[in-house]
């Protein structure tokens, strides 16, 4: 498929209770509101399209970068490559799929990661919080979580909306994973009260990190 019968096809998809949802999150106006499943079939229809992919991403449209990331080769995209993509999505809905289907697959993640960390550009920072957070829970061998709990205990209360939702999950993964840490994770949470006050949907659980450690711990026994 082209560029253009691809476009052409999502917007016929799309749907203004979709494009009102996204509106309402944060998305502009270059998108068509189509529905995440029905972007998943047509990726389905299509497979694998890594050219048709970047050709995709440079439209800025939310719903062809929405497409371009299930069609994406991670291994083909160069480091500096990978770093632009993160820093260029204005959406974090868009932002998030980049980070749970690109940049985890990603060969360099963790360099990208080590300097994310340290990014003045709220998406870097995003992605890098993401990536220290999925350290936390799969590969925590060589991370300082002394200093990271500092660092959070320091930047979350003030920091971006954007990196600040990554940085607390990196807290509650702390918080979750590791006994020697839930008391100054939790300790940490109450203090800053970042989610406090965040609108839960009945049956979800909180984002506010005490309520979110204290739940999940209690699932494990």
């Amino acid at each position: 498929m082209t560029v253009e019968e691809t476009l052409a096809e999502l917007e016929a998809l799309g749907t203004e209770k979709t494009r009102a949802l996204n509106m309402k999150w944060g998305a502009g106006k270059n998108q068509f509101g189509v529905k995440l499943g029905d972007l998943r079939k047509v990726a389905k229809k299509i497979k694998s399209d890594h050219e048709l992919a970047l050709d995709l991403w440079k439209t800025k449209n939310v719903d062809a970068r929405f497409l371009a990331i299930l069609l994406l080769k991670p291994n083909k995209l160069t480091k500096r490559e990978m770093d632009r993509m993160v820093r260029a999505v204005k959406f974090s809905r868009v932002a998030d799929w980049l980070n749970a289907y690109v940049v985890k697959k990603h060969p360099n993640k963790e360099e990208l990661r080590v300097g994310w960390m340290e990014a003045d550009d709220p998406m870097a920072a995003r992605a890098g919080w993401n990536l220290t957070a999925e350290r936390v829970a799969k590969s925590p061998d060589g991370l300082d979580f002394k200093a990271l709990l500092d660092r959070i205990e320091a930047e979350m209360g003030t920091a971006d909306p954007l990196p600040q939702w990554t940085m607390n999950m990196c807290l509650v993964e702390i918080g979750i994973r590791f006994p020697k840490h839930r008391k100054r994770a939790l300790k940490i949470g109450e203090k800053l009260g970042v989610f406090r006050e965040y609108p839960t949907v009945k049956g979800c659980t909180s984002p506010f990190a005490p309520i979110w450690i204290n739940e999940m711990v209690s699932r494990q026994g």
